[in-house]
C-alpha cells in the first residue's frame, strides 16, 4: 500500500446508512476513528434523518437529500468547532441516522386484569390488547432524552415502556369514561381515538409521536361472560324472567333424559319436575290474582309431601304424585325410608299410612320371574 492510499483510507467522503432491517430506530454511522473530509457526500434517504453530533452536543440536523459537507450546510458545527472563516480540513464527528418511518403491528396489553367499578356487575376485572403504530417525530430529543450514546436503537428497547403508557392510561380512561362492560365491545374505536389523544403527549416528551392506537379485545372473566350470556337470552324472550326459568327447567329434564338409567337422571327429571309444577302453579297464583280492594280467598292448602332415602342420600320433599311415580319404578319401596313434617322420625315407606296406600296399586312380582 502506498502512502497516498493510506491517506486516502484515514478520511470519509461518503456518508450514507441502507437499512436491511425491519426495527432499527437509530444507527451510528461507523467512522472507525476516521476523520470526515472536507466536501464529503452525505445521503439521507427517505424516512432518515441524520444528526451530526460534537463531542456530545447535538449540532446539524439534516433531512432527505444529498449534501457536500462545506462551511453554509454546516453552520452550528462551524460554530461548535470555530470556523469562523470555513475551513478545508478533515473533522471528527459522530453521524446518527434516525429513522423516521412509521413502526407498525406494535402489540399492547394488560399482563394483569385492572379492576373497574360496572353499573351492571358491580366490581369486574378486565383484560385488554390490541395494537399501535408510532414513529420519531423530533431526532434531536429522541437521541437526547433516549438513545444516548448507543450506536444502534430498535424498537424492542422502547417498547415496553410505550406498553406501560399505554396500560396506564387505559386504566384511567375506565375510570373516567365509566362505560359499562356490556358496551364496551361497541366502543372500541371510540376508546381507541380517545386513548391515542390522551397518550400522545408522552410520546411527545421523548420526542415521538403516537399515530394511532387499536383496542382488538376487551375480556372479562368466565363467570361474567355467564351472566352476560344469560342476561342476552333473558332479553331475547323479552325480558320474562319466567320464561326462562321454564327453559331452564327443560333443559335440565333433557340432561336428565340422556342417562335415564343413572339415579342422577330421574333425580334430575323429578327435581326439574317439581320447578316446572311450581312455576306453573306461581304464575297461574299470579294471572288469578285479585284486583286491588277485592276480597282475597283463603290461600290454597298445600299437598303433604315427604323426603325420602335413596341410596343413603336425603332427597325431596315429593308430593304423592311423584312417589307414585318413585313406586311404580321401583325406586321407592316399602323399606325406604320416608319423613314428613309433623314426624317424631324416620319411618319405613310401608309403617306410614299415607305412604303405605301408594303400593296397593304395584302388582306383585310374577311367579318364576
Amino acid at each position: 500500500m502506498g502512502i497516498f492510499d493510506k491517506i486516502k483510507g484515514e478520511f470519509i467522503d461518503i456518508i450514507e446508512w441502507t437499512d436491511d432491517t425491519t426495527d432499527t430506530m437509530v444507527y451510528r454511522f461507523e467512522r472507525m476513528g476516521n476523520e470526515i473530509k472536507y466536501g464529503a457526500k452525505l445521503t439521507v434517504r427517505e424516512s432518515q434523518v441524520a444528526v451530526f453530533v460534537d463531542e456530545g452536543r447535538i449540532a446539524d440536523v439534516f433531512q432527505p437529500g444529498m449534501y457536500t459537507l462545506e462551511t453554509e450546510n454546516v453552520p452550528i458545527l462551524s460554530t461548535l468547532k470555530g470556523w469562523k472563516y470555513g475551513f478545508n480540513s478533515p473533522f471528527k464527528a459522530e453521524v446518527y441516522f434516525v429513522n423516521t418511518k412509521r413502526f407498525t403491528d406494535q402489540k399492547w396489553g394488560t399482563m394483569n386484569p385492572i379492576m373497574m367499578r360496572d353499573a351492571d356487575f358491580g366490581m369486574v376485572r378486565v383484560r385488554a390488547f390490541g395494537t399501535y403504530t408510532f414513529r420519531v417525530k423530533d431526532a434531536a430529543m429522541f437521541l437526547k432524552e433516549v438513545v444516548g450514546t448507543n450506536w444502534e436503537f430498535t424498537v424492542d428497547d422502547i417498547n415496553n415502556q410505550l406498553r406501560n403508557f399505554i396500560v396506564s392510561d387505559f386504566a384511567e380512561a375506565l375510570a373516567e369514561t365509566k362505560i359499562p362492560v356490556l358496551d364496551l365491545y361497541s366502543k372500541y374505536d371510540d376508546m381507541g381515538g380517545f386513548l391515542t389523544e390522551r397518550i400522545q403527549p408522552k410520546f411527545g416528551e421523548h420526542g415521538l409521536e403516537l399515530i394511532n392506537l387499536l383496542i382488538e379485545n376487551v375480556s372479562v372473566p368466565p363467570e361474567v361472560e355467564q351472566a352476560i350470556d344469560t342476561r342476552s337470552k333473558i332479553g331475547a324472550m323479552g325480558g320474562v324472567m319466567n320464561e326462562y326459568l321454564q327453559m331452564q327447567a327443560g333443559e335440565a329434564m333433557v340432561k336428565g333424559a340422556e342417562n335415564p338409567g343413572g339415579m342422577g337422571g330421574i333425580g334430575s327429571q323429578i327435581a326439574a319436575g317439581q320447578i316446572m309444577g311450581q312455576m306453573v302453579q306461581g304464575m297461574q297464583q299470579q294471572q288469578q290474582q285479585p284486583q286491588q280492594g277485592a276480597a282475597a280467598p283463603p290461600p290454597v292448602p298445600q299437598a303433604k309431601a315427604f323426603h325420602v332415602v335413596i341410596n343413603g342420600q336425603q332427597q325431596g320433599p315429593y308430593e304423592m304424585s311423584v312417589l307414585q311415580g318413585m313406586v311404580t319404578s321401583g325406586q321407592l319401596t316399602k323399606d325406604t325410608l320416608v319423613w314428613a313434617t309433623g314426624m317424631a322420625e324416620w319411618s319405613k315407606a310401608g309403617d306410614v299410612a299415607d305412604v303405605a296406600g301408594l303400593f296397593a296399586h304395584v302388582p306383585p312380582p310374577v311367579p318364576g320371574a
